[in-house]
């Protein structure tokens, strides 16, 4: 499938998605991406998250492949079952695993645990980092292997965020481009 023939929604995870982000710079290089805007970044709700993504999804003229990170992974599991139809695929980089205790020490993961462990009903990609603080590798293993997804070892590569190195992260743009072509 083309990335032009899409609508691209990328889904940011917990806290604001800072400027160089790769998140932000492919929405800045794909003409047809934009980004998922929820409300309360630090203290995210699964429900209005889960409306916002499926209004954003039936808003969409075009199929659509969402490309999520960290929570937004999440999100994309918990909303699976609601975007039944227009979704071609999941590109789902660096899940963070809520379940875990003191993942983050402002937010204890709230309403998004359980994470659902359950096969999503479109093609499903996931990128995980060996080192990556919000997620031991195995358990993101387990996550791809519940949701049905081929898996994608990003090697040490922490979070897949600015503070990793990972700005323009172009391995990961070869990745999706190549998950993309596996749509058709």
């Amino acid at each position: 499938m083309k990335i032009a023939d899409t609508d691209i929604l990328l889904v940011p995870g917990y806290g604001k998605t800072l400027p160089g982000h790769w998140l932000l710079r492919w929405r800045d290089k794909i003409a047809n991406a934009r980004l998922v805007e929820q409300a309360r970044l630090q203290q995210p709700q699964r429900k209005p998250w889960v409306e916002k993504l499926v209004a954003d999804v039936e808003a969409a003229t075009r199929p659509v492949v969402l490309v999520a990170h960290s929570l937004g992974c999440v999100l994309v599991a918990h909303a699976a079952h609601d975007l039944k139809g227009k979704i071609r695929g999941a590109y789902l980089v660096a899940p963070s695993d809520w379940e875990r205790d003191g993942l983050v020490k402002e937010f204890d993961g709230g309403d998004f645990k359980p994470i659902p462990l359950h096969p999503l009903p479109f093609r499903t990609h996931l990128v995980a980092s060996r080192t990556d603080p919000f997620c031991a590798f195995d358990r993101a293993e387990q996550f791809a292997k519940a949701w049905g997804a081929t898996f994608q070892d990003a090697g040490d590569a922490g979070h897949i965020t600015l503070e990793s190195g990972h700005g323009p992260w172009p391995e990961g743009m070869m990745s999706f481009a190549g998950f993309m072509k596996r749509l058709d």
